[in-house]
């Protein structure tokens, strides 16, 4: 386990942020706890503060916000199942254990994102939600950075939270009136290593694309889960996705990063096209659509965009112009240039520059 290598993984994939497993369902913490003596990475296994080193090496290398993932029950603590066969009448746990150990994490290691789980089984009042999240937003050393999601008790899903999660690998495809995240899995079928796992179980970078553009276009972030292996190493195949993810983003980047929705998320005849805009300085009101699959005969028909809407057209990571042609019943042709001229390999994105300005109906 190198703390150092992991941050600069995570830098070269372009991400904004990263949530790390603090403790999951069995209760073992990746900390130096005072909290959970004898499981805990400090007393046992590799001896050492993973996530301590994981949040000095972030802030050294610099560009990604630091989270921790933290599940609030544990499968099989004496305490929890006591608390449950009480019909959670008793806190004793959550007295006991969850509270101690969350103000641990957050006063010693100053998370950007608090990512909680393991919280159906009980309602929030059992876990003392409010009264912790009171705290977290108004007296804690990160309460002016701190952001959470929606996972505080049973039936707050997708109702109360900096971003929504609503459900593991969420991704509505329409526009949603409140911040959401798609957390998803690289490995199609565990969100932990495998050891039987096999290269078609791994998204591809075409599949992957298309969750990033399909997740942006509707007002959301994409959260890549990838699993380490018990010696704290990132496999190959997954490192390799994130380092083609970051690429594509060097290309393609400014159709992601501090954009918004657009009128439109998916365009009106063309399922492979996916829209977000933004203000800049240079080139106005700009619309991206983002081009999930390459016409064979090179030409891309688009609905929710005519000729006369924006001023200039390109396409990134191209240096030529784009022909392009109104189309007879609305809409527009556009003529892409040979592939190979085109620096990006997967999914590729139309700049539509000095637009006329609009918005999208819900922010």
């Amino acid at each position: 386990f190198n703390a150092t290598q992991w941050a600069q993984i995570v830098q070269k994939s372009g991400a904004k942020y990263f949530v790390f497993t603090s403790k999951h369902h069995d209760g073992f913490q990746n900390w130096d706890t005072k909290v959970n003596f004898g499981w805990n990475s400090r007393d046992v296994g590799p001896k050492r503060d993973i996530i301590g080193e994981l949040a000095t090496a972030f802030e050294q290398v610099g560009g990604v916000k630091f989270g921790l993932y933290h599940s609030l029950f544990e499968w099989f603590n004496p305490m929890w199942l006591e608390d449950k066969a009480a019909n959670f009448t008793t806190r004793t746990f959550v007295d006991n254990k969850v509270w101690p150990e969350m103000m641990e994490l957050i006063n010693k290691y100053h998370p950007q994102v608090l990512w909680s789980d393991g919280e159906w089984e009980a309602p929030d009042t059992y876990w003392k939600s409010q009264e912790f999240i009171s705290w977290l937003y108004n007296d804690s050393p990160v309460k002016e950075t701190i952001v959470t999601n929606d996972r505080w008790g049973s039936g707050n899903l997708c109702h109360h939270g900096d971003f929504y999660t609503c459900s593991d690998r969420y991704n509505p495809g329409v526009l949603q009136p409140h911040k959401w995240e798609n957390a998803m899995t690289v490995d199609k079928f565990s969100w932990g290593f495998r050891r039987n796992m096999n290269v078609e179980d791994i998204l591809s970078m075409e599949e992957l694309i298309q969750q990033l553009a399909m997740t942006v276009s509707c007002g959301g972030n994409l959260l890549m889960n990838v699993g380490p292996t018990s010696q704290g190493t990132i496999p190959t195949i997954f490192q390799e996705r994130l380092e083609q993810m970051g690429s594509w983003l060097g290309v393609n980047g400014e159709a992601v990063y501090g954009s918004s929705p657009w009128k439109y998320q998916n365009d009106t005849v063309n399922g492979n096209v996916w829209y977000t805009t933004k203000v800049d300085g240079a080139s106005g009101v700009v619309i991206y659509g983002f081009l999930l699959e390459w016409p064979k005969d090179g030409f891309v028909m688009i609905g929710s965009l005519d000729g006369d809407d924006c001023q200039n057209v390109s396409l990134l990571g191209y240096s030529g112009p784009i022909n392009h042609m109104k189309r007879p019943k609305g809409g527009m042709i556009l003529e892409l240039p040979d592939r190979d001229q085109v620096i990006s390999d997967w999914g590729w994105v139309f700049k539509f520059s000095r637009c006329k300005y609009t918005s999208n109906a819900v922010w």
